[in-house]
């Protein structure tokens, strides 16, 4: 798959280039993934880029998760607390962790954390003419930088919002247990009865699809990067905003498909 682009007249029309390059870059990689466990040299890429995502992001997602946790947990603790159902709280926690908000903590740490530092080392590969000599090379860039990449983050972001989720409820315990009188094995016994597999289910799922997007439009934001250093850092940008928006709206329709009838 060549990564040359001609050059498109008109905002719109550039907006749905950038679309499909991104959506084929991302289909390609998709399809690599035999590259990546077998091939050693993507093999070796692929087992730094699952360090680099799942320890690196750890510490972030801890602090997050946790202070998260005890924000909901207290800010649902002084609303249930009016109508003397402070035992709700680990009931709603767990909705909201499972379903909605351990997906998307993830997805935002990994686009912030992550997916800026592909768009930046790719983008300083391309402004270099490193992605054009692989080409020359006959060295296929997908296989050998993107491949690597999207399927790091694409198993990764399922398991770092898991750990994520059980962060957030030692923190939620951990209010209740100190500010709502709720003991803590009861807290979480009750996040355990509230947790259903069809929301775990469907929030690994959101995950795993907001790795595959955060990490196709940040290396497609990557590779469209000119102008050299000034380039490289509105590619930056641009990826984590685009990844953003990708996130929230692939969330609604995901909730939408699954839990509206």
């Amino acid at each position: 798959m060549t990564l040359t682009r001609e050059p498109i007249e008109g905002p719109v029309a550039a907006a749905v280039a950038a679309v499909g390059r991104t959506a084929r870059l991302t289909a390609a990689a998709l399809a690599g993934l035999p590259a990546a466990l077998f091939r050693r040299d993507c093999r070796a890429t692929f087992l730094r880029q699952l360090y680099l995502i799942g320890i690196g992001s750890l510490a972030v997602a801890t602090v997050v998760a946790l202070f998260t946790g005890m924000i909901l947990g207290l800010q649902l603790g002084i609303a249930f607390r009016q109508f003397s159902q402070e035992l709700m709280v680990a009931f709603t926690l767990s909705y909201a962790m499972l379903r909605e908000m351990g997906p998307f903590m993830t997805g935002i740490i990994l686009a912030a954390c992550v997916g800026s530092s592909m768009a930046a080392q790719l983008g300083t590969m391309t402004v270099n003419e490193e992605v054009a000599a692989l080409e020359m090379m006959s060295v296929d860039p997908i296989r050998f930088l993107v491949v690597p990449r999207l399927w790091a983050m694409t198993l990764m972001a399922p398991i770092l919002s898991f750990y994520t989720c059980v962060i957030a409820f030692l923190g939620g315990a951990l209010v209740g247990y100190t500010q709502l009188n709720i003991p803590f094995l009861q807290f979480i016994g009750q996040v355990m009865e509230a947790a259903e597999p069809k929301d775990l289910y469907v929030g690994l799922l959101k995950a795993a699809v907001f790795g595959v997007l955060i990490s196709g439009i940040s290396c497609a934001v990557g590779f469209a990067t000119t102008q050299g250093a000034a380039g490289v850092g509105a590619s930056t940008r641009r990826a984590v905003i685009l990844s953003f928006l990708a996130i929230l709206v692939g969330g609604y329709f995901i909730t939408r498909f699954f839990y509206v009838f």
